[in-house]
């Protein structure tokens, strides 16, 4: 099946979602290098079942809303690029990993500077979080994205975990105050949905 593609505005600017038949094949930005992704020619689809969902659940992450994505995902790479982006893919909301991290993952210690290239590489940015890999000192390094909009990713993603554990933490502290009482959450609805829980699905193609 050819590969399509749909643009969607977005708070990091213009994403151009491509999918390949029924599985998201690239996230790729705005002013993104041409040669960074190859991939084939491609034709605009509004309709791809794939790409309408895929536009759903990122504006549910970028609402706060959605902390996992679950998507068919078609990696096309080498066989140690897509480790490193299987990597990726494990990399909980809101934390961060350093180069060396995900080269000890994979098995490859020495690997570090091929880890940052393919990391660079990564295709379906934003589902499959490079945003997430850092520096071992802390810096943010490069990103394809620009590092404006990776402070972006990173900054929605501290702030949601932070509101989450203050809200466990003042509900814990409430029903300690007054063990018998009825539990509000049970009473008032939530100012915004619970993140969707969903299961990351990663289908790697040859």
């Amino acid at each position: 099946m050819t590969y399509a593609y749909k643009l969607m505005d977005s708070p990091v600017g213009e994403l151009k979602l491509v999918a390949n038949g029924d599985r998201l094949a690239a996230i790729l930005w705005e002013n993104d290098k041409p040669n960074r992704v190859r991939l084939p020619e491609r034709v605009e689809a509004d309709d791809r079942p794939i790409l309408i969902e895929t536009e759903r659940q990122l504006n549910e992450y970028f609402a706060g809303t959605r902390d996992r994505f679950d998507l068919a995902l078609d990696f096309q790479g080498t066989d140690f690029q897509k480790k490193v982006w299987a990597a990726l893919l494990t990399i909980p909301f809101g934390e961060t990993r350093s180069y060396s991290d995900i080269a000890t993952q994979i098995g490859n210690v020495n690997a570090v500077r091929a880890v940052g290239a393919a990391n660079g590489r990564n295709p379906i940015s934003i589902v499959a979080p490079c945003h997430r890999v850092i520096g071992a000192s802390g810096e943010l390094t490069g990103f394809a994205g620009g590092l404006t909009n990776k402070m972006f990713l990173l900054s929605l993603e501290a702030g949601q975990t932070l509101l989450e554990s203050a809200s466990a933490s003042a509900s814990a502290s409430a029903s300690a105050a007054a063990p018998g009482a009825v539990d509000l959450e049970t009473r008032v609805k939530p100012a915004r949905p619970a993140p969707s829980r969903g299961t990351q699905t990663s289908l790697f193609g040859n």
